[in-house]
């Protein structure tokens, strides 16, 4: 697909690639019927940041809400994307060969199992997602290809998740495990547990592992002198999610940290995700403030 086919207003680079590919497992199978088109879907808004057109006119709108009390967010959505691509490049080239890729998300090239073969053509992902229309495409983008999986899965029922037939037959939990969770946990509300979601995935990952995790926040940049709270963009962004499938739950550096667990943290620790061991120049104090991204990754000993 050329650059001249992309939506309106997408984000230089960003392009979805669409085979050919080597058939790999087959994913899960439902019917398109089930897709809600009645709510906003974070994933679809997510694309819709992102520059993508696999989005419904519900997810549009609902995009454009949280665009207008928060024009950065498009700037955020890229940067928490690269970070993913650079935490990845970073754990496979230190030895990772297994992806385990929850929310993924509606696929956007490069997607994981491509970053990782960058490096490992080896790589084994599989990729996680609850929302049905993420696992139409999936059959198309992500796991046409060898050593890739799809599971229509969720975080909240981590034992479902771990045993389903496409991990197991992907995944060997006798070697080493990266745990992708980018974007994920600030659709889990603190009465569901975050950390204890957490816990229960790393209980049946080897030493070794590592999980990379990204989260939203609502508070300003601690090394920005004039970063404040926006309490007025804060709460118009949550109120438009409240009408989506998954309210958005925003956290502090502080609450973020501990969803680590059983995860040593990787220097530099929990940093806003440009910050975290970039590849090119870092953007300045305004910028940071205005990505309200905190990322990290950890090493579980």
């Amino acid at each position: 697909m050329s650059e001249q086919d992309l939506p309106p207003g997408a984000p230089e680079g960003t392009f979805h690639e669409i085979g050919p590919y080597v058939q790999g497992p087959e994913p899960s199978g439902f019917a398109a019927e089930e897709i809600d088109t009645s709510r906003p879907h974070p994933a679809r808004m997510y694309d819709y940041y992102l520059g993508g057109w696999d989005n419904y006119e519900v997810d549009r709108v609902a995009a454009e809400r949280v665009i207008e009390v928060h024009p950065q967010v498009r700037l955020s959505a890229r940067a928490n994307r690269a970070f993913m691509r650079r935490a990845v490049r970073d754990l496979v080239a230190g030895g990772i060969r297994q992806i385990i890729d929850i929310g993924t998300g509606i696929p956007t090239s490069p997607n994981t199992h491509e970053v990782a073969r960058e490096t490992a053509p080896d790589t084994r992902v599989v990729y996680v997602d609850n929302d049905p229309i993420v696992a139409t495409h999936a059959g198309a983008r992500l796991t046409n290809t060898e050593r890739t999986g799809f599971v229509l899965g969720d975080v909240r029922d981590p034992k479902a998740l771990l045993d389903h037939p496409t991990v197991r037959e992907l995944i060997d939990f006798d070697r080493p495990v990266a745990l992708l969770l980018v974007a994920v946990l600030h659709f889990v509300r603190d009465d569901e547990d975050p950390a204890g979601l957490i816990a229960a995935l790393a209980e049946a990952l080897p030493a070794g592992s590592h999980l990379v995790l990204s989260h939203a926040t609502g508070e300003p940049y601690e090394a920005y002198e004039a970063g404040r709270i926006n309490e007025q963009a804060r709460d118009g962004v949550v109120n438009v999610y409240k009408s989506a499938t998954a309210p958005l739950n925003l956290r502090s550096k502080t609450e973020i940290t501990p969803l680590f667990g059983p995860f040593a943290l990787l220097e530099p620790g929990v940093v806003r995700v440009p910050l975290w061991r970039p590849d090119g120049p870092v953007p300045g104090a305004q910028e940071l403030n205005n990505t309200i991204f905190y990322g990290g990754v950890g090493r579980k000993g």
